[in-house]
């Protein structure tokens, strides 16, 4: 065990006596919110607890350890685990023993980890985004020393490791390629607690992805808040990629339209392996207010994107972000958001009313506009993408779509559920067995947020 260091053995031995006064395994809960970063993050954490001895548990009232791996983009996340961080304190007073820690974005902020501190007493570890490799020695303080740790650093750790990373899924896999960004857009807080951007090396990510194609994941979906910026060339990285052997798909999130160039477009049409499918955020379809964010972009830029495209390939699916209710926007700007929305047609949206992120610039502004209007223009954008989803969605039927098989369906217990190459849901009726495997789908039906049809055997 001497790969654990002396803070590793500590905490195998201290798992090993207190799973034979349990009499079964100490359980952890780690619970990651937001994206598919905090959830690879909340992977490597999962890994590094089950090689110390830690089995896992989705009941907080069952764990000796719980941890939350928290995110910072919006407001309500991080109400929902000031929210669950209340009910733990029952928990505690039951078992002074129990170790409760907060890690992540949230925790990377300084106003946070105060508020925790000072409110939050019961809770004994707080980490941020550049401190999970110094888990084992934080906890063996805290069990060892019996005081609460703090660690808020900001030095920049080894990205290229070869991490121990218990995935949730054995047939999808999140690969982070970059971590940071550059961007400092004004309403973002990701610049100021994920750091600037660093990037692995390609051979690292190769070798990573090699790995888990031959232990038989059949998505891998690289990551990087912007993966345009990745820094030896991301074009080159996809091609690479899809240079390996084996039957898999390739995902990737997300593209900052700023460095969407042609090298990218041609590396997914070229790619058979890459998904036919561009996440590209809008975020608005105001020059101003994109100036305002400090998007890099213009409106024309983005549709020049969109046309390029769209020019090669006219079916060519693609998803945003948009933001609702920036701080000084119109109706009448907003409303140019939604003649984007039908110009592109896009296959899905993620949109957001604008939530106020302490220590940003947009934080600053004055905002006007009542949260009972953001509310409504959301609704009336959301209405304006399903008008424009359910006509788009229709080119489907009557096609073979090659599903990846997640799960069960929402319809009834005798459907799977799973994406095709474009992300979009695909629901038919299908045995377990068939979850984790690629099935041809005849698609029947388009409706304004999924796909339904019939298995081919």
């Amino acid at each position: 065990m001497t790969e654990l260091g002396s803070a590793g053995r500590f905490l195998v031995e201290y798992t090993a006596d207190l799973g034979s006064r349990l009499g079964h395994r100490p359980l952890a809960y780690v619970h990651s919110y937001g994206c598919q970063q905090n959830v690879s993050d909340g992977e490597r954490i999962m890994g590094q607890l089950a090689a110390v001895g830690y089995g896992f548990t989705k009941e907080p009232s069952e764990a000796s350890l719980i941890l939350l791996n928290t995110c910072a983009v919006r407001e309500n996340a991080e109400d929902r685990v000031f929210g669950n961080l209340g009910g733990f304190k029952k928990l505690k007073e039951k078992d002074p023993g129990l170790l409760i820690g907060i890690c992540g974005c949230m925790a990377q902020q300084e106003h946070i980890a105060e508020k925790i501190k000072e409110s939050y007493r019961y809770v004994d570890l707080v980490f941020g985004t550049f401190a999970g490799g110094d888990l084992y020695s934080m906890l063996r303080k805290v069990i060892e020393d019996k005081e609460r740790v703090f660690n808020l650093s900001e030095k920049p750790s080894d990205i290229d490791g070869d991490f121990v990373q218990l995935r949730e899924s054995s047939f999808r896999a999140y690969v982070p390629i970059m971590y940071g960004c550059n961007n400092f857009c004004t309403y973002c807080i990701v610049p100021y607690v994920r750091g600037r951007e660093r990037s692995r090396s390609p051979e690292s990510v190769i070798s990573e992805v090699r790995k888990l194609v031959a232990d038989g994941y059949k998505e891998i979906t690289l990551l990087g808040q912007n993966v345009n910026s990745y820094s030896y060339g991301f074009p080159a990285l996809l091609r690479s990629v899809n240079e390996i052997e084996g039957d898999f798909r390739i995902r990737f999130m997300s593209s900052h339209p700023k460095d969407a160039s042609d090298e990218l477009i041609d590396a997914i049409l070229g790619c058979e392996k890459v998904c036919k499918q561009l996440h590209l955020p809008l975020q608005a379809g105001s020059d101003r207010i994109l100036k305002a964010m400090n998007r890099s972009y213009t409106v024309e830029r983005y549709l020049g994107i969109v046309d390029k495209i769209r020019s090669r390939a006219p079916e060519f699916s693609l998803t945003t972000d948009i933001i609702v209710g920036f701080p000084g926007e119109t109706y009448e700007e907003f409303c140019m958001t939604k003649d984007i929305i039908r110009r592109v047609k896009y296959d899905n949206i993620y949109s957001f009313v604008y939530s106020r992120r302490t220590g940003t610039p947009a934080a600053k502004l004055e905002d006007k506009i009542s949260d009972k209007q953001k509310g409504l223009w959301l609704r009336e954008l959301l209405l304006e993408q399903r008008e424009t989803s359910s006509e788009w969605l229709a080119r489907f039927v009557g096609r073979t779509a090659r599903v990846l098989v997640e799960g069960e369906g929402r319809t009834s217990p005798e459907h799977l559920t799973g994406k095709n190459d474009e992300g979009i849901i695909v629901e038919f009726v299908g045995g377990r067995e068939l979850i984790g495997q690629f099935v041809d789908v005849k698609i029947t039906k388009a409706m304004n947020w999924a796909l339904s049809g019939e298995l081919i055997i």
